[in-house]
Protein backbone atom coordinates (compact mmCIF):
# COMPACT_ATOMS: atom_id res chain seq x y z
CA UNK A 1 0.00 0.00 0.00
CA UNK A 2 2.89 2.18 1.11
CA UNK A 3 4.36 1.75 -2.60
CA UNK A 4 0.79 2.57 -4.33
CA UNK A 5 0.24 5.65 -2.52
CA UNK A 6 4.34 6.63 -3.17
CA UNK A 7 3.38 6.15 -6.86
CA UNK A 8 0.35 7.81 -6.48
CA UNK A 9 1.83 11.12 -4.83
CA UNK A 10 4.93 10.55 -7.35
CA UNK A 11 2.54 10.72 -10.67
CA UNK A 12 0.66 13.88 -9.46
CA UNK A 13 3.56 15.71 -8.82
CA UNK A 14 4.86 15.10 -12.70
CA UNK A 15 0.93 16.06 -13.97
CA UNK A 16 1.39 19.43 -12.53
CA UNK A 17 4.62 19.98 -15.01
CA UNK A 18 2.92 22.09 -17.84
CA UNK A 19 5.12 20.85 -20.75
CA UNK A 20 4.90 20.09 -24.37
CA UNK A 21 2.71 16.90 -23.76
CA UNK A 22 0.22 19.18 -22.36
CA UNK A 23 0.01 21.30 -24.78
CA UNK A 24 -0.03 18.82 -27.40
CA UNK A 25 -2.88 17.04 -25.92
CA UNK A 26 -5.27 19.94 -24.89
CA UNK A 27 -4.54 21.14 -28.55
CA UNK A 28 -5.69 18.19 -29.95
CA UNK A 29 -8.52 17.42 -28.00
CA UNK A 30 -9.97 21.32 -28.57
CA UNK A 31 -9.25 20.85 -32.38
CA UNK A 32 -10.08 17.07 -32.69
CA UNK A 33 -12.26 16.55 -29.88
CA UNK A 34 -12.25 13.77 -27.47
CA UNK A 35 -11.07 10.84 -28.98
CA UNK A 36 -8.02 12.78 -31.17
CA UNK A 37 -6.95 14.08 -27.56
CA UNK A 38 -6.86 10.06 -26.27
CA UNK A 39 -5.02 9.13 -29.22
CA UNK A 40 -2.17 11.60 -28.36
CA UNK A 41 -2.47 10.43 -24.92
CA UNK A 42 -2.25 7.24 -25.74
CA UNK A 43 1.00 7.56 -27.48
CA UNK A 44 2.54 9.07 -24.46
CA UNK A 45 1.62 6.45 -22.50
CA UNK A 46 2.69 3.62 -24.71
CA UNK A 47 6.10 5.49 -24.54
CA UNK A 48 6.01 6.01 -20.85
CA UNK A 49 5.25 2.19 -20.66
CA UNK A 50 8.24 0.97 -22.95
CA UNK A 51 10.62 3.58 -21.58
CA UNK A 52 9.66 2.17 -17.96
CA UNK A 53 9.98 -1.40 -19.38
CA UNK A 54 13.59 -0.49 -21.47
CA UNK A 55 14.95 1.69 -17.94
CA UNK A 56 14.04 -1.63 -15.43
CA UNK A 57 15.53 -4.17 -17.36
CA UNK A 58 18.08 -2.30 -19.29
CA UNK A 59 19.06 0.37 -16.14
CA UNK A 60 23.03 -0.07 -16.26
CA UNK A 61 23.09 -0.07 -19.63
CA UNK A 62 21.20 2.68 -20.22
CA UNK A 63 22.25 4.56 -17.45
CA UNK A 64 25.61 4.77 -19.20
CA UNK A 65 23.63 5.72 -22.15
CA UNK A 66 21.93 8.64 -21.06
CA UNK A 67 24.68 10.19 -19.35
CA UNK A 68 26.90 10.06 -22.11
CA UNK A 69 26.72 13.54 -23.27
CA UNK A 70 26.24 13.21 -26.84
CA UNK A 71 22.88 11.07 -26.18
CA UNK A 72 21.64 14.29 -24.07
CA UNK A 73 22.95 16.54 -27.11
CA UNK A 74 21.51 14.15 -29.89
CA UNK A 75 18.35 13.42 -28.44
CA UNK A 76 17.65 17.04 -27.29
CA UNK A 77 18.59 18.59 -30.96
CA UNK A 78 16.08 15.88 -32.10
CA UNK A 79 13.56 16.80 -30.06
CA UNK A 80 14.11 19.93 -30.10
CA UNK A 81 13.41 20.11 -34.03
CA UNK A 82 10.43 17.74 -33.53
CA UNK A 83 9.02 19.85 -31.33
CA UNK A 84 9.59 22.89 -33.23
CA UNK A 85 7.91 21.32 -36.43
CA UNK A 86 5.31 20.25 -34.64
CA UNK A 87 4.76 24.17 -33.40
CA UNK A 88 5.44 25.59 -37.16
CA UNK A 89 2.17 23.09 -38.06
CA UNK A 90 0.09 23.67 -35.53
CA UNK A 91 0.63 27.44 -36.12
CA UNK A 92 0.34 27.41 -39.97
CA UNK A 93 -2.76 24.78 -39.81
CA UNK A 94 -6.23 26.29 -40.72
CA UNK A 95 -9.31 25.09 -38.66
CA UNK A 96 -12.11 23.55 -40.43
CA UNK A 97 -14.21 23.59 -37.31
CA UNK A 98 -17.56 24.42 -37.43
CA UNK A 99 -19.65 24.85 -34.06
CA UNK A 100 -23.33 24.13 -36.39
CA UNK A 101 -21.72 20.80 -38.22
CA UNK A 102 -21.25 17.46 -37.27
CA UNK A 103 -17.50 17.32 -36.22
CA UNK A 104 -15.55 15.55 -39.09
CA UNK A 105 -14.82 11.58 -38.03
CA UNK A 106 -10.88 10.89 -38.12
CA UNK A 107 -9.83 7.96 -40.23
CA UNK A 108 -7.50 5.22 -38.95
CA UNK A 109 -4.28 7.18 -40.53
CA UNK A 110 -5.19 10.35 -38.54
CA UNK A 111 -5.46 8.51 -35.25
CA UNK A 112 -2.02 7.10 -36.15
CA UNK A 113 -0.76 10.35 -36.66
CA UNK A 114 -2.40 11.41 -33.35
CA UNK A 115 -0.66 8.53 -31.50
CA UNK A 116 2.61 8.71 -33.47
CA UNK A 117 3.22 12.80 -32.38
CA UNK A 118 2.24 11.75 -28.54
CA UNK A 119 4.67 8.93 -29.26
CA UNK A 120 6.99 11.10 -30.20
CA UNK A 121 6.94 14.37 -28.32
CA UNK A 122 7.33 11.84 -24.83
CA UNK A 123 10.01 10.16 -26.14
CA UNK A 124 12.55 12.51 -28.10
CA UNK A 125 13.22 14.19 -25.01
CA UNK A 126 15.78 13.40 -23.43
CA UNK A 127 14.53 14.24 -19.40
CA UNK A 128 12.05 11.90 -19.75
CA UNK A 129 14.93 8.99 -19.91
CA UNK A 130 16.70 10.68 -17.46
CA UNK A 131 13.31 11.13 -14.97
CA UNK A 132 12.42 7.42 -15.64
CA UNK A 133 16.14 6.27 -15.11
CA UNK A 134 15.72 8.27 -11.98
CA UNK A 135 12.68 6.80 -10.55
CA UNK A 136 13.94 3.02 -11.55
CA UNK A 137 17.26 3.36 -9.63
CA UNK A 138 16.23 5.45 -6.88
CA UNK A 139 12.83 4.15 -5.97
CA UNK A 140 12.98 0.33 -7.09
CA UNK A 141 16.60 -1.08 -7.45
CA UNK A 142 17.82 1.06 -5.23
CA UNK A 143 15.54 0.13 -2.56
CA UNK A 144 15.35 -3.68 -3.38
CA UNK A 145 11.73 -4.11 -4.03
CA UNK A 146 10.47 -6.95 -5.97
CA UNK A 147 8.74 -7.21 -9.54
CA UNK A 148 5.79 -7.54 -8.08
CA UNK A 149 5.66 -4.78 -5.69
CA UNK A 150 7.52 -2.16 -8.77
CA UNK A 151 4.29 -3.23 -10.97
CA UNK A 152 2.22 -2.12 -8.55
CA UNK A 153 4.13 1.54 -8.07
CA UNK A 154 4.44 2.07 -11.67
CA UNK A 155 0.57 1.19 -12.46
CA UNK A 156 -0.12 4.05 -9.62
CA UNK A 157 2.14 6.49 -11.48
CA UNK A 158 0.58 5.60 -14.74
CA UNK A 159 -2.72 5.19 -13.17
CA UNK A 160 -1.82 9.01 -11.86
CA UNK A 161 -0.98 10.21 -15.50
CA UNK A 162 -3.87 8.30 -17.69
CA UNK A 163 -6.34 9.47 -15.50
CA UNK A 164 -5.49 13.12 -15.13
CA UNK A 165 -4.94 13.06 -18.95
CA UNK A 166 -8.16 11.77 -19.82
CA UNK A 167 -9.58 14.62 -17.37
CA UNK A 168 -7.73 17.15 -19.29
CA UNK A 169 -9.26 15.53 -22.73
CA UNK A 170 -12.51 15.89 -20.98
CA UNK A 171 -12.39 19.53 -20.09
CA UNK A 172 -10.76 20.24 -23.00
CA UNK A 173 -13.80 18.85 -25.03
CA UNK A 174 -16.25 20.93 -23.06
CA UNK A 175 -14.49 23.77 -23.54
CA UNK A 176 -14.50 22.89 -27.56
CA UNK A 177 -18.47 23.13 -27.57
CA UNK A 178 -18.37 26.59 -26.43
CA UNK A 179 -15.74 27.81 -28.74
CA UNK A 180 -16.05 28.91 -32.56
CA UNK A 181 -13.70 28.82 -35.18
CA UNK A 182 -11.34 31.92 -35.33
CA UNK A 183 -11.19 31.03 -31.09
CA UNK A 184 -9.47 27.39 -32.23
CA UNK A 185 -7.33 29.39 -34.65
CA UNK A 186 -6.31 31.84 -31.81
CA UNK A 187 -5.62 28.60 -30.06
CA UNK A 188 -3.59 26.71 -32.03
CA UNK A 189 -1.37 29.65 -32.99
CA UNK A 190 -0.81 29.96 -29.57
CA UNK A 191 -0.04 25.94 -29.06
CA UNK A 192 2.10 26.52 -31.97
CA UNK A 193 3.85 29.68 -30.37
CA UNK A 194 4.77 27.63 -27.38
CA UNK A 195 5.80 24.02 -28.86
CA UNK A 196 8.42 25.87 -30.60
CA UNK A 197 9.28 27.72 -27.58
CA UNK A 198 9.88 24.30 -25.82
CA UNK A 199 11.76 23.40 -28.93
CA UNK A 200 14.08 26.71 -28.60
CA UNK A 201 14.60 26.00 -25.03
CA UNK A 202 15.27 22.42 -25.44
CA UNK A 203 17.94 23.06 -27.98
CA UNK A 204 19.65 25.55 -25.83
CA UNK A 205 19.78 23.30 -22.94
CA UNK A 206 21.59 20.68 -25.08
CA UNK A 207 23.48 23.31 -26.77
CA UNK A 208 25.09 25.38 -23.80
Amino acid sequence: MQLFLEGLLLGLTLTILLGPIFVALTQSSIEGGARAGLAVGSGVWFSDLTIIALCYFFIQRLSRIVEDSSFIYWMGLLGGIVLITFGIGTFLKKSSFDSELPRKKLSTKNYLSLFTKGFLVNTVNPFTFAFWIGVVSTYVLGRGISSQDATIFFGAILLVIISTDILKVVTAKLIRTRLKARHIDNFSKIAGVVLVVFGIVLLYKVAA
